[in-house]
């Protein structure tokens, strides 16, 4: 939140963007009519690379013009510790182009001695200025920068000037300058910059770095000051982060500009070389196989610590990097259905379970969501029609009929689109969601709807109507929709979740609603012919994402896989058949597969060059494997197989970007010659693979955010195993209730056995954190305004 003046003002509306350095990365909604406005609002991410300043912009939005920025909160990568778990009351600045600095500079620097004619001694500073990297831009465009060279001292400032690089933020200068810091006692002439052997204590190099501005003025973008002393006989080359000017954020006199709330969360962690976790991974990602699965690692871990969300994040991750995902969602949601009692609350709460899923859409479902989603949801924040059905919160002119016209066709093309993507749907979701279907009905057999109903709560009301009620938190839209839009979202989102849901929209459905315009909206899907219909939707929906629904089936021809005679005899006439699980081909149609390929091993589908096999309508199925050749009865079959095997695998994450337009045959590849099978392709796949598609996890580092949760917990860890072993022994009372009172402990001896794994395994990598630590500071001998190298640097930021 923000405090604003006390002075009189005209209200305004307001949002904040969070930076870091000069980039902005996430941007609040905007608080309309207000001078404290409440944002509320969370951000979680990972920082992917070195920074100097997290900064906090206040923007008053303008309608006609510019946004204007009415100030700042700024703070040092090294102040980020003194804040963190805590609210904290930040005063704004004003915003000084002086002070607006990042990116970093590579130099070179060198003192050297030179021997004059007349044999007398003098020293040469050279400074040799490499390049830049990350400069900010300017006006939105790459900059023209140009660096100045300074030897500066009390009675010198001797300046000299690189050339100018065109539209470039990582300019290349290269470029080298000489300075005569010291001359000899003999040196006679009088001159400005003559410089007595004592005053190299108060010369310094300044490197100040600008952007040109051609007809304009030149625009500051940082500078670095490097005292000469330190270099005396010495050689320094190393990356300086750019510096603001020592004045640039200071002034006599500035107004009032209010203060900003931050509740800041702060992590960094060093990554150590993966043998080191070897341990540590392996006793995580058993635990699917713990019987019972509360005295697993992975439960423990999550049970330990205070915010589930801390543990859940990195756990998800790893297991998902390891495949070891499905399993143990399978093992936590056993566990979670022990204590539900009715059908209809199932998967409804916020147990490990429900958050493991959620966690696992979030990260898997990005690209499904941005296929199926996102037209639609940048068709109704940029040609927005007026949705309002609230008489309450009517505009004056505002026709409810007309916006209920509007909300409906808006539903309509929502609901109708998640429904079409139903074969979209990443193979990962459907394992989940296949596995919570046979565990909802192992649990009530006696209800044939739960088996849905324990899906659909995931499908619709936690992954899709949540993203089109926030579609910027799911990078749908770049940044908040405005006050009449997001209203929009919101009613169409209620209304997916209704919609959604297993059942009719009965009265009593209906009657739960607190709104009663949601219940005269709906009562327009009753009253339709196709009512019957708009309920099987979502059962249709689930069906397909639980069972292995069968896309398509046709005989066609497949050529012999390892062979390498070509010939009419190496074709064979298979049965084929895609299901929304996997591809296979059979002798004949109603015998067991021959060959089978899972869905998510595929990784390209494309035509085959005639000139392969002479032969027509061919098609190629690439997978871990060698190619499969396939010839389709037609150019219409042909088409319509590439076209259903490319949609059923659009969203897997290993798709080719590059594939072999013909077969490798002979010892070559026919299309570009090359001799090496595995070699990679020499044409771009027709369905290229989208960037968000591919999931970068780095399981090292996931381990040492688990490994860090786990010594912040270790009383917890050591309380938890003292209980379990008294439990064990004596079979009596349980000591100090309150620490574990809230654990499940099923099995002692289980759940002691891997608590001590936890803790002599935590304790042996604090040895070799420790081991580390003594050997980095001592070689840390560089000036602080250096940036030294160090191992991969993980940073977790929260703000709200």
């Amino acid at each position: 939140g923000i405090r604003g003046r006390k002075t009189p003002i005209l209200m305004r509306d307001f949002f904040c963007t969070i930076n870091l350095d000069q980039e902005e990365v996430f941007r609040t909604q905007v608080v309309e009519k207000s001078l404290s406005p409440y944002f509320g609002e969370e951000f979680y991410f990972e920082i992917p690379r070195t920074f100097q300043w997290l900064s906090f912009y206040i923007y008053d939005k303008s309608v006609l013009q510019k946004d204007l920025r009415i100030g700042k909160v700024a703070i040092k990568k090294e102040d980020l510790c003194n804040y963190t778990g805590k609210e904290n009351w930040f005063t704004l600045q004003p915003v000084d182009s002086n002070s607006e600095v990042q990116g970093k500079v590579h130099l070179e620097l060198k003192l050297n001695e030179l021997i004059t004619d007349n044999g007398s001694v003098c020293q040469q500073l050279v400074v040799h200025i490499k390049e830049c990297h990350g400069l900010p831009l300017i006006n939105g465009q790459n900059c023209d920068p140009y660096a100045t060279v300074s030897l500066v001292g009390p009675s010198r400032n001797d300046q000299k000037k690189t050339k100018v690089k065109k539209k470039t933020s990582n300019p290349q200068f290269n470029e080298t300058f000489y300075f005569e810091v010291t001359r000899s006692s003999s040196y006679t002439k009088k001159s400005q910059f003559q410089v007595e052997e004592e005053d190299i204590e108060k010369l310094e190099v300044r490197v100040d770095l600008w952007n040109n501005g051609n007809l304009v003025q030149d625009i500051f973008l940082g500078e670095i000051k490097v005292p000469v002393k330190v270099l005396r006989n010495d050689s320094f080359q190393a990356w300086y982060l750019l510096q603001p000017r020592e004045n640039g954020n200071k002034s006599s006199k500035t107004d009032d500009l209010g203060s900003l709330r931050l509740n800041i969360c702060y992590t960094e962690d060093c990554v150590l070389p993966s043998e080191y976790y070897a341990s540590l991974r392996n006793l995580l990602l058993k635990s699917s196989d713990v019987q019972p699965i509360s005295a697993s690692a992975a439960y423990i871990l999550c049970e330990v610590c205070r915010d589930k969300y801390d543990a859940v994040l990195p756990l998800v991750r790893l297991l998902l990097h390891h495949h070891k995902l499905v399993p143990f969602v399978a093992a936590v949601a056993e566990l979670d259905l022990k204590d539900t009692q009715e059908a209809n609350t199932i998967f409804r709460g916020n147990s490990l379970a429900t958050r493991c899923v959620d966690e696992m859409m979030k990260i898997v479902g990005k690209h499904y969501l941005k296929v199926t989603l996102k037209p639609v949801i940048d068709e109704i924040c940029e040609s927005p029609k007026p949705c309002e059905i609230d008489p309450i919160k009517l505009r004056e002119g505002d026709n409810v009929e007309t916006n209920m016209e509007n909300l409906r066709y808006y539903v309509d093309k929502v609901f109708r689109e998640i429904v079409r993507s139903s074969i979209s749907c990443p193979t990962l979701m459907c394992d989940v969601f296949y596995s919570l279907r046979h565990l909802a009905a192992k649990r009530f057999p006696n209800d044939p709807h739960v088996q849905y109903s324990a899906v659909s709560s995931f499908v619709f009301l936690r992954f899709f109507a949540v993203a089109v009620v926030s579609p910027h938190t799911f990078h749908l839209r770049p940044h908040h929709p405005d006050a009449q839009t997001s209203r929009t979202l919101t009613l169409i989102s209620k209304a997916i979740q209704t919609l959604g849901s297993w059942g009719s929209l009965t009265k009593s459905k209906l009657s739960s609603f607190k709104e009663t315009f949601m219940c005269e909206f709906f009562k327009t899907f009753q009253e339709e012919k196709f009512t019957e219909s708009v309920k099987k939707v979502p059962f249709n929906f689930i069906y397909f994402l639980i069972s292995a629904v069968l896309l398509k089936g046709l005989e066609m021809y497949k050529r012999a896989q390892g062979r390498t005679r070509i010939g009419k005899k190496n074709f064979k006439k298979r049965w084929f058949c895609l299901t929304s699980r996997e591809f296979t081909y059979h002798k004949q149609q109603d015998k067991e597969p021959i060959f089978t390929i899972p869905i998510k091993n595929i990784l390209a589908v494309e035509k085959l060059d005639e000139s392969s096999f002479n032969k027509k309508n061919m098609f190629q199925v690439l997978h871990g494997e060698k190619p499969l050749y396939i010839q389709a009865n037609n150019c219409v079959e042909a088409s319509e197989w590439i076209e259903a095997l490319c949609r059923v695998t659009r969203c897997n994450q290993k798709r080719l970007s590059f594939y072999h337009p013909s077969a490798f045959l002979n010892g070559n590849w026919l299309c570009c010659k090359a001799t090496v099978e595995n070699t990679v392709g020499c044409a771009r796949c027709t369905a290229d693979v989208p960037a968000d598609t591919q999931i970068e996890i780095d399981g090292d580092r996931e381990t040492e955010r688990i490994y860090s949760l786990f010594t912040i917990n270790m009383s917890k860890l050591q309380k938890l195993e003292e209980a379990c072993g008294s439990i064990a022994v004596y079979q009596g009372p349980r000591k100090e209730p309150d620490d574990y009172s809230n654990f499940t402990i099923e099995d002692s001896v289980a759940t002691f056995h891997t608590l001590k794994q936890i803790i002599d395994t935590v304790e042996k990598l604090n040895e070799s954190h420790e081991k580390y630590r003594k050997k980095r500071s001592s070689r840390m001998s560089f000036p602080s305004f250096m940036i030294t190298r160090a191992r991969r640097i993980l940073f977790h930021l929260c703000l709200c």
